[in-house]
């Protein structure tokens, strides 16, 4: 590991580069950290919310979409460490409503070809997304399968308002319902094995999930504003969230902080993507990753659990059909993007982390000592990150001394 730091001359363009997305109204704010080891670089640029301009602001809360799934892979590492999970055991003792799985005999059958799964689900299957079932990447209405998660609200259109959820236990028999898209095991598909995950560690700890990522991870590391909702006395820390419309060619209003659907706790608390938290917050997070599963006096997890989370899962044969997810670059671990080749000048071999369709990426370098936060308010297009993610990392690595 580069004992060096950050060229403070090259960290100078970020702030130039990264105030251009503001000023061409592309998004209303962002804070952007970059840490390596004694050196650590942080901008606020913009306001919260348009309309009402408040700077943005370091201690900003953003809701962090899929960046909860590797706050959801740690507290499923930490029950597999006590032994009260086992990677290769089937979950249908702690979730029968997931047993006795049918699956579809091709991605574009009816739902009712299907065939007998081949084994049960394991818990190794929810950390690598290889249970069977996740989000179509094709256009609505390709296949049959598609209509039923839309009616039944399951992995079918991006990031959910917590409105918008049914309870864990009535989603968890919707999922039920539904035929499997592989046998487990066989491919990687994207998003509700976590939300699975989650549902799992709340069974299994007897805790709701919540309570548990507080008491085992929030807590120990200091993640005050981490949570599943914004209490009211943090609510004017909020960011509002946007969508941009190229129709009209400007930002729409997705969730607007003051009426926020994340004022209240939801009835689900999404393992895939139900988390806030601030750019500290996550900054420790990562930490503790870095460090091998230590964050000063505290140890979430061990130094192997951490190497085996974040090394490659994945083979070729189970990323076919994600390419608009891993490229030729990229692959999974347990609950994390894992870089496997270099294809820009930031995807270094070993990278892990992951982006949240709000608008959020973090990814960190154990060969760098790297850790590269990025939280806006503009929700992405597609799973292909948007330009100002690339600008940010291609900016972060070239100030690497």
């Amino acid at each position: 590991m580069s004992e060096s730091g950050l060229s403070k001359r090259r960290l100078g363009r970020m702030r130039t580069v990264l105030s251009e997305y503001i000023e061409h109204g592309e998004m209303p704010g962002l804070v952007a950290l970059v840490s390596r080891h004694d050196d650590l670089h942080v901008e606020a640029l913009g306001v919260m919310s348009l309309g009402h301009p408040a700077p943005m602001r370091r201690d900003t809360i953003f809701r962090v979409a899929s960046m909860s799934k590797p706050i959801t892979a740690v507290a499923a590492m930490i029950l597999v460490e006590e032994c009260r999970l086992r990677l290769d055991e089937s979950i249908e003792p702690w979730l029968p409503e997931l047993a006795n799985r049918r699956v579809l005999v091709t991605l574009g059958s009816e739902p009712s070809d299907t065939v007998p799964a081949l084994r049960p689900i394991t818990v190794r299957d929810l950390l690598t997304f290889r249970m069977g079932f996740g989000s179509v990447m094709a256009m609505p209405n390709t296949y049959p399968i598609q209509k039923l998660m839309r009616e039944q609200r399951i992995g079918a259109d991006g990031p959910l308002r917590p409105s918008r959820l049914p309870t864990a236990e009535e989603w968890l028999k919707r999922l039920g319902a539904l035929p499997w898209m592989a046998h487990p095991g066989e491919r990687w598909f994207y998003h509700v094995s976590a939300d699975v995950l989650g549902v799992l560690i709340a069974r299994v700890s007897g805790q709701s999930l919540a309570a548990f990522l507080r008491e085992r991870i929030f807590q120990p590391l200091g993640m005050k504003d981490t949570g599943f909702c914004v209490p009211r006395d943090k609510i004017e820390r909020l960011a509002s969230s946007y969508s941009f419309s190229h129709r009209t060619d400007s930002l729409v209003v997705f969730d607007d902080a003051a009426s926020s659907a994340w004022r209240a706790p939801p009835s689900f608390e999404s393992g895939g993507s139900g988390l806030v938290s601030t750019i500290d917050d996550y900054l420790a997070f990562c930490h503790m990753l870095l460090n091998g599963g230590r964050y000063g006096q505290e140890r979430i997890l061990s130094r192997a659990a951490v190497r085996l989370m974040t090394s490659d899962q994945l083979t070729p044969e189970q990323r076919v059909g994600a390419d608009i997810f891993f490229g030729g670059y990229r692959s999974w671990g347990f609950g994390v993007g894992v870089d496997i080749a270099r294809d820009q000048t930031f995807h270094n071999p070993g990278r892990f982390g992951w982006d949240g369709g709000f608008g959020t990426s973090g990814y960190i370098d154990p060969a760098e000592g790297l850790i590269g936060l990025l939280f806006t308010q503009r929700m992405m297009d597609s799973p292909k990150p948007p330009r100002a993610f690339a600008d940010f990392w291609t900016l972060a690595y070239g100030a690497l001394e």
